[in-house]
């Protein structure tokens, strides 16, 4: 792994980490599933900036922790999301990313682009989902039911995007991390420790918006040596 990373990204997750870390003294101390959680992750939206299967072996795990942690406040949006959506979809894409590396470079996924017909076929199934989503979330009174929807919704595309191997995935990622900041943000109304997660996930936005303008990068570099 030595000279993998840019100096940029080490920059990116060693600041990532210490505002993790420094959120969790400061609000919560006490949960430390939350911090395992919040660093796993982090450190799985580096390698999949780098188009790394490694990435998706984390968002595995961190999919099962953060499923935990949903379900302790009432977020069974979350929970169900994550554990029967996220964590699934995170062992697909493992799997797809694997059989297409790109130049049989097994640490670099070939991105892939996908045409409008199957972004249209994409909007209708998450469509769908919604629908099918919120009345479950309702029958359960899950906490704040409009954006705990609306988080399926983006986590479903998100999902879809990475299996095809899309650079639009990050950017999908960065819209459901904006829901999530905004579920976090009404939970710590009740709980000040929830606000380590809300820091948690402004990090996860920073780096899937990298992740989005490295991906761009691998994509160009990969034309010009198909």
């Amino acid at each position: 792994m030595k000279n993998y990373f840019s100096k940029t990204e080490i920059l990116l997750w060693s600041c990532s980490v210490l505002l993790i870390i420094g959120s969790f003294c400061l609000f919560d101390r006490e949960s430390y599933l939350t911090l395992l959680a919040s660093l796993i992750g982090v450190t799985s939206l580096i390698f999949n900036a780098k188009g790394n299967p490694i990435g998706q072996f984390l968002a595995v795990i961190f999919s099962l922790l953060y499923g935990m942690i949903s379900y302790g406040f009432a977020y069974y949006g979350e929970m169900v999301t994550y554990l029967g959506m996220t964590m699934p979809m995170a062992v697909f894409s493992l799997i797809a990313w694997l059989k297409n590396p790109y130049k049989n470079n097994k640490s670099e996924v070939k991105v892939n682009s996908i045409s409008k017909k199957e972004l249209w076929f994409m909007w209708g199934c998450a469509a769908v989902v919604t629908v099918l989503f919120y009345f479950i979330l309702d029958y359960f009174n899950t906490a704040n039911i409009i954006p705990s929807t609306l988080s399926v919704t983006t986590s479903f595309v998100a999902v879809y995007l990475t299996f095809r191997r899309s650079p639009l995935f990050a950017l999908a990622y960065a819209a459901n991390d904006l829901v999530l900041i905004l579920l976090w943000v009404l939970a710590s109304v009740h709980d000040i420790r929830y606000i380590s997660v809300i820091v948690c996930f402004v990090a996860f936005l920073v780096n899937d918006i990298y992740g989005y303008l490295n991906w761009q990068r691998m994509k160009q570099r990969q034309s010009k040596n198909p």
